[in-house]
């Protein structure tokens, strides 16, 4: 079996060719790469690039298309389930000849503009309804219809600027149209990260196919965006509903390369009509927003008023022209299968032309002689909801095959249609074309549908991405109801014979006006970095203790190698930070399960898992801020096997891999200084708390040990005092030398630094009060003596560090829907 490396250009033709071969030999003609011809050069060109980079083992291809998907980052959630799941990528690309590929563009294209007629006539005068062309039930019925909406123009006169068309390929060919997403369409995050991520697996497909590309398609939504806005600098988010999003990983993606603002409902605020960022900085502008919440979720005032995810007063600000929303609320109007059933006639009606992307066929059954066709050919039908959400029978929404119900089904479902025909739609049997997948077994084929994305760019014109987002079915049924939403992934190539120019999202030298300005840091994520590094940082003291706890206290032979003082004052610190209930003795198998409950405590927040667990958590929202290797760090599993003391080494290893991350690879921002204030302050809180368990006035030299231990100074002491452990030298290391990066004089000084560094919000010169606090602290430990560092100062210390922390809280983060400042609001 050749390896990727050791595969010449001739082996790698061969290997292709018998794949090819093979393959065909086992596949329908209604499979594209069968009806693509027995030498088609595209094919043959894809799998020999293939098989230049694997060899002979196409599963070899498949691992490492999945490595380069988590490369990237890309993930996805089912709905209900807590962790993310890896990104299923084929390594088997879909393939489309320029040719045929303009005519589904320019189907696309005619069919965004046809939603678009028939949305602003929904929600303006309503002459498709009063002229008999569509049933008022199919509009007003829908529960998608956004009443508020009526009469209201959006900014720019636009409804969609970004929508989505469901695709498939039928027996002989022909492309036609499953669904159109319109409120919030999900998969061109996707589709990017598929390309990215087959470019490096077999690169030299772009110049040998000449392959399309995908960064012009985002550029012009982008600057789409940006020309119906009233600013000409204008600042544009791209509103989520949070990190448990099933397609949150795509979105924090999307926001990275499009250059926007992730930001949540819980960061903007509109005040007269004006949407808000509330940022550290005070308020700022916002002038338009991708949004891909739930449209009834927008604003609490508009609709829903249970949203907690929406923005209250939205619409008014939409309203007044002073937001661009995309799509606008309401526009998912048109997703209803049902509508399927008058698009062609309107479109004739509307723009004088057939669809050029025919419909699947649908029936509606809230028309008699519809519902009478439906009844009668129910075997040969699928059965949908009309609106696309459950129904009486078909409670969870998904459509079901005539033939395939049960009798008990069948017949709920047809006293139902009796009752409530209107909320049915009959849809006829789609049977796909096949594409290659990659299985256990080799190159298999399965079904696929195509889902193909339009953005209206700066001219008001479609523009459609050169490519989209392929989903391949787990199963060899060619019928699309049995596909459901698939189990793989593909990039889709759209190739011809002509060089295509190397446009990236990058602006020219010439047009770029220079920065060094890294923009607005909302106060949720200044909020998220600051707790981030607290977590990271109390989670490393605590490995600090139990890694003493067993590497110093339990001997092979008498079970006690520290005093049983020090063991018993490290027990006490361990259990009243609830990290674990403390151990009835100080026996040797006690301490290993007190060890073992402080590691993996599952219960409450206190545990090194559950603090584990809370900076993943925070990483997770974090996407758009960290680096992929920090993100890949904080997802990585915590560590179960060997023993206790080994596992903390570990996990302790990986938190110091995590800080120096922090400290070299982010940006000397304010978002990093949010990140190291949260470390700097636990850091101090450790500190204190360790000099007061073991540099008491009474502290042994077993006490002093532990105390350079958790300090991380034992080196540094030594190198400086030869005469051994002494109770003033080791405080006035760990606690007021300014040189001692793990002390507490380094660590407030670094504080006051970052708290000089961050924004003000009024000109006066002034101290705000964080900064003040930080200059008292700073004072006080300045002209302290370790000599009189007694407990008294301890906590007096420790208290004004709680006090700062709250401070800084108060200032900068978001304090529940206070508009942020209000006293001292900066508006830009």
């Amino acid at each position: 079996m050749a390896s990727a490396a050791a595969t010449s250009l001739f082996d790698a033709a061969t290997i292709a060719a018998r794949w090819v071969a093979d393959y065909r030999a086992a596949t329908p003609a209604t499979d594209v790469l069968y009806a693509a011809g027995l030498d088609d050069p595209a094919w043959n060109a894809a799998f020999e690039e293939l098989a230049g980079r694997s060899g002979d083992d196409l599963g070899h291809a498949r691992d490492r298309a999945q490595r380069h998907a988590e490369d990237i980052g890309t993930g996805f959630r089912i709905v209900g389930e807590g962790e993310e799941r890896p990104w299923p990528l084929s390594p088997v690309p879909l393939l489309i000849a320029r040719d045929e590929w303009q005519g589904i563009a320019a189907g696309v294209a005619q069919r965004a503009d046809l939603l678009e007629a028939v949305i602003a006539d929904c929600y303006g005068e309503q002459r498709l309804v009063s002229g008999g062309y569509l049933p008022a039930a199919l509009v007003t019925g829908s529960p998608f219809f956004l009443r508020p909406m009526m009469a209201l123009t959006p900014p720019g006169g636009y409804h969609l600027n970004f929508v989505a068309v469901d695709l498939c390929r039928g027996p002989t060919g022909e492309w036609r149209v499953l669904a159109d997403q319109l409120r919030a369409p999900v998969g061109a995050g996707y589709a990017l990260e598929n390309r990215l991520a087959m470019s490096r697996l077999v690169g030299g497909l772009q110049s040998r196919l000449n392959i399309e590309r995908h960064a012009p398609f985002f550029a012009a939504f982008r600057e789409g965006l940006a020309a119906r806005c009233r600013r000409i600098d204008p600042r544009i988010g791209l509103l989520t509903p949070g990190r448990f999003n099933p397609s949150y990983a795509e979105q924090a993606h999307l926001a990275r390369y499009l250059g926007l603002l992730l930001v949540e409902g819980g960061d903007l605020a509109v005040l007269d009509d004006r949407v808000y960022l509330r940022t550290i900085a005070g308020l700022k502008r916002v002038d338009a927003l991708w949004h891909r919440v739930d449209p009834r979720m927008v604003d609490p005032l508009a609709f829903d008023s249970h949203s907690q995810i929406g923005v209250a007063g939205l619409v008014d600000a939409m309203a007044a022209g002073e937001v661009v929303i995309a799509n606008t609320p309401g526009a998912g109007l048109l997703e209803a299968p049902a509508f399927a059933a008058f698009l062609p006639k309107l479109s004739t009606r509307l723009t004088g032309e057939n669809l050029k992307l025919a419909n699947i066929a649908t029936w509606w059954c809230g028309q008699a002689r519809e519902a009478a066709e439906v009844a009668a050919d129910l075997d040969n039908m699928l059965i949908a909801p009309a609106f696309g959400v459950g129904t009486n029978v078909l409670s969870d929404g998904a459509a079901v095959l005539g033939a395939n119900m049960p009798p008990e089904q069948r017949a709920a479902l047809i006293a139902d249609f009796e009752r409530r025909p209107q909320d049915y739609v009959g849809r006829e049997v789609v049977r796909l074309s096949t594409m290659p997948v990659v299985t256990e077994q080799g190159l298999a084929a399965r079904p696929f549908t195509l889902r193909v994305f339009a953005a209206r760019g700066p001219d008001g014109g479609w523009h459609v991405l050169p490519g989209g987002f392929a989903q391949i079915g787990e199963h060899p049924d060619e019928r699309a109801a049995v596909m459901g939403e698939g189990s793989w992934s593909a990039d889709v190539v759209i190739h011809g014979p002509d060089p295509v120019q190397p446009v990236t999202l990058l602006p020219s030298d010439d047009t770029t006006q220079l920065r060094r300005n890294p923009g607005t840091l909302p106060s949720r994520v200044a909020d998220n970095l600051f707790w981030l590094g607290r977590y990271l940082e109390r989670g490393e003291a605590l490995l600090g203790l139990v890694r003493s706890l067993l590497g110093h206290s339990i001997s092979a032979d008498t079970g006690a190698a520290l005093s049983v003082e020090t063991v018993r004052e490290l027990v006490s610190i361990l259990a009243m930070s609830g990290a674990a209930a403390a151990p009835p003795s100080l026996k040797r198998a006690d301490l290993t399960r007190f060890a073992a409950a402080a590691m993996d405590g599952a219960d409450g927040w206190t545990s090194v898992r559950a603090i584990n667990r809370q900076a993943c958590g925070i990483g997770a929202v974090s996407r758009d801020r960290l680096s992929a290797d920090m993100i890949r760090l904080l997802e990585a599993p915590f560590p179960t096997k060997g023993g206790q003391l080994d596992r903390a080494g570990s996990l302790q290893r990986r938190y110091y891999a995590l800080a120096g991350l922090g400290a070299e690879h982010l940006g000397r921002t304010d978002a990093w200084r949010f990140h190291d204030l949260g470390r700097r302050i636990e850091r101090a809180v450790a500190a204190i708390r360790a000099i007061r368990g073991f540099g008491h006035a009474n502290a042994t030299s077993d006490d002093l040990s532990t105390l350079l231990d958790l300090a991380d100074s034992q080196i540094s002491y030594r190198q400086r005092y030869l005469t051994g452990i002494a109770r003033v030298p080791v405080l006035d290391l760990v606690a007021l030398d300014p040189g001692n990066p793990r002390g507490i004089a380094f660590q407030v000084a670094a504080i006051t630094e970052h708290l000089a560094k961050l924004p003000v919000l009024s000109d006066d010169g002034l101290a705000e009060a964080q900064q003040a606090q930080a200059a008292e602290l700073a004072a006080i430990i300045a002209t302290a003596q370790a000599a009189s560092l007694d407990e008294a100062r301890l906590n007096d210390i420790g208290n004004r560090l709680a006090s700062l922390s709250d401070a800084i809280a108060r200032r900068y983060f978001l304090q529940g829907a206070e508009p942020l400042r209000a006293a001292s609001l900066v508006f830009a």
